[in-house]
């Protein structure tokens, strides 16, 4: 099944300079509706209200985490079902086991480009 480009992908950063960097390579990618979220919270509310196809968050985040905001989508009926990649500057295999506890899709370690992004897109939604 072909992968939807006007899905809305979520993109939540407390760093407003990440959101525009991962806004371009998702524009690069062909990805145009792209909402941005500052935290885990306010990213929790925006999933409640409109339908996304891909969430991707990153891991440190006040004063809800990247790994909070997984946890309560997977618990959330409604939204188990997103795929979440998570993204973090920290490659500490711990994270990447509580991350993979907490259901995380896929995980990219900080720096990273379109490439990178565009793999870890396909392996959790399917080439594009």
């Amino acid at each position: 099944m072909a992968v939807d480009k006007n899905m809305n992908v979520l993109i939540v950063d407390d760093y407003k300079t990440m959101l525009r960097i991962m806004r371009n390579l998702l524009k690069q990618l062909d990805f145009n509706n792209v909402m941005e979220a500052s935290d885990g919270a306010e990213a929790l509310n925006l999933l409640r209200q409109e339908k996304f196809g891909l969430v991707i968050s990153d891991w440190n985040m006040e004063p809800m985490t990247g790994i909070q905001l997984l946890r309560e989508v997977r618990g959330d009926e409604n939204l188990k079902h997103v795929p979440f990649i998570m993204i973090t500057a920290e490659s500490k295999s711990e994270n990447v086991i509580a991350a993979k506890e907490a259901g995380v899709s896929n995980y990219i370690v900080k720096p990273f480009n379109a490439e990178t992004l565009k793999s870890k897109m396909e392996s959790v939604l399917g080439e594009f």
